[in-house]
Parts: structure tokens; sequence; C-alpha cells
């Protein structure tokens, strides 16, 4: 079954009306919540496919989040299981929560990125991001000093083997872990949260792949994949953590997590510690000894699309 039945009528916008005919015949149908909840929404992972193939959601359970620790730990044990199974390969899946009075921020110095894009590849082989498709969850902007941010006319296609260019500067870009997420308040099913220590995270087991998020997030942070992620076994990245960088699958969405296998073990983002010019700044926003919290008190400091009070904790600064 790949759509709502005839019931639901020519006006039909993508979902079935509460008590339709079509909704009693799909319950009783034998799938599964995240196939029931695609075909009634008419989301996108239907099109694309991603209701089909899951690996993980077996039965219907609650979002992560609000499972016990022994729920939590049957879960991730089945998918070690399966995924060690499929990739040959050992793969640990981590549950670390978030620590008490924890705040993470993050600063990056445009004045010293140079624009080599090594945080870019860090990041995918941290994160274990799809190669082919290619996905990467950092995209670094090559702007014209004279015009200053100017996004209109930004170039995410130069040549990284000829940088800096004289006459521009580079503004990576990747999600901005706001306080106030607009991708948060668009998921009509709560597949997305932010956690208590800041960090906006996804449960790819209850993500629908409906793409609300996409639309909603204002920085282009968020990406679906359209087709199945691929990534060789050689390259795959076993230390992973729940809501971070475990293997996804077809018809999700993901994003940058500040690297919360790292940094909820106390290491630095993968793309800090590659950063070969120190242009990237994190810690605790709440510790006053921390480089981040420096950064806010002893520079000029701005954020993305501030009007939009979405309130990011990724802010930018000319550090010379």
């Amino acid at each position: 079954m790949t759509g709502c039945s005839d019931s639901c009528g020519p006006d039909h916008a993508g979902g079935c009306a509460v008590g339709d005919p079509a909704l009693a015949e799909l319950q009783s149908s034998g799938l599964d919540r995240r196939e029931f909840v695609c075909i009634v929404a008419g989301c996108a992972a239907v099109l694309a496919g991603g209701c089909s193939d899951l690996t993980h959601t077996q039965y219907v359970r609650d979002r992560f989040r609000e499972l016990t620790d022994d729920e939590q730990k049957e879960i991730v044990a089945r998918i070690e299981k399966e995924q060690t199974a499929r990739l040959g390969k050992e793969l640990k899946v981590g549950v670390e929560k978030a620590r008490p009075g924890v705040e993470f921020g993050y600063a990056l110095d445009l004045s010293r990125c140079i624009g080599c894009r090594r945080c870019v590849y860090a990041c995918v082989k941290e994160n274990n991001q799809s190669r082919d498709p290619q996905i990467h969850w950092i995209r670094v902007l090559e702007m014209e000093k004279e015009k200053g941010i100017d996004f209109a006319h930004a170039n995410p296609y130069y040549d990284a083997e000829q940088v800096p260019r004289p006459g521009h500067f580079y503004l990576p870009v990747a999600c901005q872990q706001c306080e106030n997420p607009s991708c948060v308040k668009s998921c009509p099913v709560g597949a997305t949260w932010k956690e208590p220590d800041g960090i906006v995270v996804i449960d790819y087991d209850w993500c629908i792949g409906c793409r609300c998020c996409v639309s909603a997030c204002p920085y282009g942070a968020r990406h679906f994949n359209w087709a199945e992620p691929n990534v060789p076994t050689e390259e795959v990245n076993p230390d992973t953590h729940y809501l971070g960088n475990r293997p996804r699958m077809k018809g999700v969405v993901e994003k940058c997590t500040f690297c919360i296998q790292r940094v909820r073990n106390g290491k630095y983002p993968a793309c800090v510690e590659v950063c070969p010019v120190g242009a990237r700044k994190f810690g605790d926003l709440r510790d006053p000894n921390s480089e981040v919290r420096y950064v806010l008190e002893h520079k000029r400091v701005f954020v993305l699309k501030t009007e939009l009070n979405t309130q990011p904790k990724f802010f930018y600064f000319f550090g010379l």
C-alpha cells in the first residue's frame, strides 16, 4: 500500500480526514507506526521509498527520549547487532545524555578561516555521511570582502585548492543549534527537539520524511536522504550516538549535532580539531573559563539572520 484510499476525495491534499474509512483500513493492515504515519501524512518519504525499508523501527514505540533506560538499551542493542551484521564490523551506539549544567556554544573567526574545507570532510568522516550521493552537513561559502556577508552572491563551489583568494573571505554554515528552533516547531510528529545541553537532535526512527523541518530551517542546515546512504564499510566510523552519527536510512532528515558522540564524552567536534588555522572555538556557554565564553566577552560577535529570533548558539566574529 503506497497511499490513501480513494475515499479521501478529490480535494485530498496529502492526508486522510479523521474518521475516514481508509484510516481504519490502514490501522488494521499490519503496518508499523512509521509506515502508517507516512501513508496517512502523504509524506515525501513515501514518494522516495523511505517507508518501505525500515531497518530499525520494527514495532510501535515512544520517542527515544521518552523511553526508560532499559528500553533504550534494548533498542540500542538491537541496532548494534543489526548494523554489525550488515556492515561486517562492530558498531557501538552510545546513549550518553546531556551533562547537567552544560550548554554548548560555537564561535567561528571569519578573519582566520581560509576556506580549505577540511572541516567539511572531517565532518563527513566522523559522522558517517553518505559518500554517494554526497551529503555534507557543513557548507563553506566564498564571499567578496567589498560586499560583506551577501548570501545572494556567495559561491559554494569555489576551488578549494586555490584558497584563500585575494579580496574574498569564507563563511562556513551548518546547524546553528538555535535556542528557538523553527525546525522543531514545524515537525508534525515530534521527531526533532532541543536537548538540555542545547543540541538540536533527530530521532531517525520517528522521522517520517515530510521535510517540514527542511523548509522551516532558515540556514539550509537540514538534509534529506532521497537515496539509501552509502558509506563504504572500511570508512564507517563505528563510534556512534543514537541521536547523532549512527548510520541513517533512506527517507529521513539529518544534520549537524555538534558531534554529540564526541562532545558528551569530553572531546571537541571533529571540525574544531581539524581546522588548521584555529578559526573554530567550542565550549560550555555556562563556563566562564571556556573558549567560547572568552570570545563572547571580548569580541564583537554576530549571528546569522538575527531578525528571525531563532537565537543561534553558533556565533561569528572577526578576530583581527
